[in-house]
């Protein structure tokens, strides 16, 4: 590691494709090895099928859901469940509670826009 830095997070949250709010924590060109965000699945919504050329892990916060990982049945997740989803791997989420679905994106290395495939006809 190079000598100390601060990175400023940018706190706006957005709204993305993927049908999910987004808030990036780290995300920058200097950190190629990774980037984290924070994602909100609001009640009853399914994300778009998707797949991303990078590693992701998601870290379940609060809620309740199923992922749907390459083809597989759904599975349960919850508060404390991480996710691993290799590149490549189709991917979705559906919030099946009543709290939003709040949860962190790991991706290694760094996401970028052009990592990202939707798999759903528009």
């Amino acid at each position: 590691m190079d000598a100390p830095s601060i990175i400023k997070s940018n706190p706006r949250e957005f709204y993305i494709r993927e049908r999910l709010h987004i808030r990036e924590l780290i995300n920058d060109r200097s950190i190629a090895g990774f980037s984290l965000a924070e994602a909100r699945l609001e009640p009853g919504v399914l994300t778009e099928l998707h797949k991303l050329d990078v590693d992701e892990w998601y870290v379940i916060q609060r809620g309740s859901g199923q992922v749907e990982i390459d083809g597989a049945a759904p599975a349960d997740v919850g508060s404390g469940d991480v996710i691993t989803i290799p590149a490549g791997a189709s991917q979705r989420l559906r919030n099946s509670g009543d709290e939003d679905l709040i949860f962190q994106c790991v991706c290694m290395p760094r996401f970028t826009a052009d990592a990202y495939t939707g798999l759903e006809n528009d």
